[in-house]
């Protein structure tokens, strides 16, 4: 393992590694031949970029060897990759690839429909599965590492620009250079042991920062090789977990829970994989996991800004993340007031006590390797206010420091005056076997506040039981008063982003009234029944004369 502090200097040392370093179906590239494809596109890159403009190229590509090859070759040559979301339409895409200020656009036949029409002007477009792009790259065969760059390799150099999945307005581009991609690979290759025969599975989009700084970046800080999956597919993971001899693997969002509703096998545990590492899966979905593929889950947090970290470390309590990074500040505090919040209180069986005085946003009050966004010096300003970093996530701590995630900001909900966070219930439904994926949000109360809005998606074959479910709510202790949900909502699918997050955006615009099976419980007593025309006409009736919009 390196203490180097640039990715190019990382992968330059594969050159003269003979060992398998990326698969991808039949595909097999030793080290010194993926530093051997990344120099020659480094060296093209050199002759496409025009003088004077920005060292940007821009990648709409599923995970395919030309990711990471594209990777490579811009961190050799000093230039920066801006991972474009192919679930982006029309001129939401085309304001994306023009933000970045990226004047080659690398991108796959599947993908050219997306950018068919769009007004791309100064951007020159690059087909990788075509015989043009394939005699454009020939004469670059014989390039080595460093025979071209744009513009000075250093800690410091501008590495990546990814998109963060805001809920609202346009995607903000996140910079990250090559000391701290560099240096995340290797904190956390040290912290999980990566060792060079170690094979590091990514099945997350790398347009995004997960599988960039938790997949890709540990792999190469530590020698290790890289499996690609061009998409997720929880029924192809196990077939390719065995084929690659996969070890590791990251995950995002819901993929733990479309794992877990596959049908189960006699060789679940037939596999080489011993870790797995993201977040939001949660304490039960993680004990699932574990008990059927003999798998260790750890959930961890970092945002991908770079502002703030939490480290999960030995004693650490069920269903708290972990402590502060030893080099953060961490704090849970009044997001209008910035004043710290009060420790946390539990009941029996978990239950959070005091929401009220204990659930805040999570801040950074020391340095942090925040680098910024990309031409946006408004939301510079708003994530570093204060001479803090607002991490824009809920949290609560408990009196020992250790740090129990809460939700977005943008998923708090405030029933009868009291302040609730969506992940707390929705961990709690989890545990609902008929459930394979929940999702609570907020919709407004008729009168004031919120009511309590709960998205499931079923096992396949499962039909939504009312009073079973009812009865399941009474069963939990940690369920507080003003938790249970007023609206449930059946779903075949749980809509999702292209980075595998539950689409609350969509859910809570669309609320109670899309068409669909949606039950009601009126009173609040657990007497959940289907909310059809009349009674939602009856409901509209009762917002209306409120004056409550929905």
């Amino acid at each position: 393992m390196s203490s180097t502090g640039t990715v190019a200097e990382l992968v330059r040392r594969q050159w003269g590694d003979h060992r398998p370093a990326l698969k991808h179906g039949p595909t097999v590239l030793s080290h010194h031949q993926v530093v051997e494809g990344a120099a020659a596109r480094a060296a093209l890159l050199a002759d496409l970029l025009p003088r004077g403009g920005e060292p940007h190229v821009g990648l709409l590509l599923d995970n395919t060897p030309e990711f990471p090859l594209w990777l490579s070759a811009a961190a050799l040559a000093g230039a920066a990759v801006a991972g474009i979301n192919p679930t982006r339409r029309g001129p939401e895409l085309a304001r994306d690839i023009l933000h970045t200020e990226a004047p080659v656009l690398i991108t796959e036949r599947a993908h050219l429909p997306l950018i068919d029409g769009l007004e791309l002007p100064g951007v020159r477009v690059l087909v990788t599965d075509t015989e043009a792009y394939a005699a454009l790259l020939a004469p670059y065969a014989g390039a080595r590492p460093g025979d071209a760059v744009v513009a000075p390799v250093g800690g410091d150099t501008r590495m990546l620009l990814y998109f963060t999945s805001g809920s609202t307005g346009a995607p903000k581009a996140a910079i990250c250079t090559q000391g701290r991609l560099a240096g995340a690979g290797a904190s956390l290759a040290r912290h999980f042991g990566v060792r060079p025969d170690d094979v590091h599975y990514i099945c997350m989009p790398m347009f995004h920062g997960n599988a960039v700084l938790a997949d890709w970046a540990p792999a190469l800080a530590a020698g290790a090789a890289i499996a690609l999956r061009p998409r997720f597919s929880a029924s192809a993971f196990l077939d390719d977990v065995r084929a690659y001899g996969a070890t590791y693997f990251t995950y995002v969002g819901r993929a733990v829970q479309y794992l877990l509703a596959t049908p189960e096998r006699p060789d679940d545990r037939d596999h080489p994989l011993r870790l797995g590492f993201g977040t939001e899966a949660g304490a039960v979905d993680a004990a699932r996991f574990r008990e059927r593929f003999g798998v260790r889950l750890v959930e961890g947090y970092g945002s991908s800004e770079g502002g703030a970290a939490i480290q999960r470390t030995p004693g650490t309590p069920p269903g708290a993340i972990g402590r502060a990074a030893p080099a953060d500040d961490l704090a849970v505090v009044d997001p209008e007031t910035g004043t710290e919040r009060a420790p946390a209180r539990f009941g029996p069986g978990g239950r959070l006590l005091n929401g009220d005085e204990a659930i805040g946003e999570l801040v950074n009050r020391g340095p942090t390797p925040f680098e910024g966004y990309w031409r946006n010096p408004e939301a510079d300003a708003e994530r570093a206010r204060g001479g803090w970093y607002w991490t824009g996530d809920l949290f609560y701590r408990d009196a020992d420091g250790f740090l129990y995630f809460a939700g977005r900001t943008d998923d708090r909900l405030r029933v009868d005056s009291e302040n609730l966070a969506a992940a707390t219930i929705e961990h709690i439904l989890a545990r609902w076997e008929e459930a394979v994926a929940t999702a609570v949000y907020a919709v407004p109360d008729p009168v004031t506040g919120d009511q309590v809005m709960a998205a499931l998606a079923l096992r396949e074959g499962a039909v939504f039981d009312p009073a079973a479910f009812a009865a399941f709510l009474r069963a939990q202790p940690d369920l507080g008063t003003k938790m249970a949900p007023r609206f449930v909502r059946i779903l075949d699918r749980m809509p999702v982003t292209a980075t595998n997050k539950i689409h609350r955006v969509a859910l809570r615009r669309e609320g109670f009234r899309r068409a669909g099976p949606v039950w009601w419980d009126p009173a609040g007593d657990g007497s959940y029944r289907p909310l059809d025309a009349e009674a939602l006409g009856a409901l509209l009736a009762q917002y209306a004369a409120h004056g409550r919009p929905l």
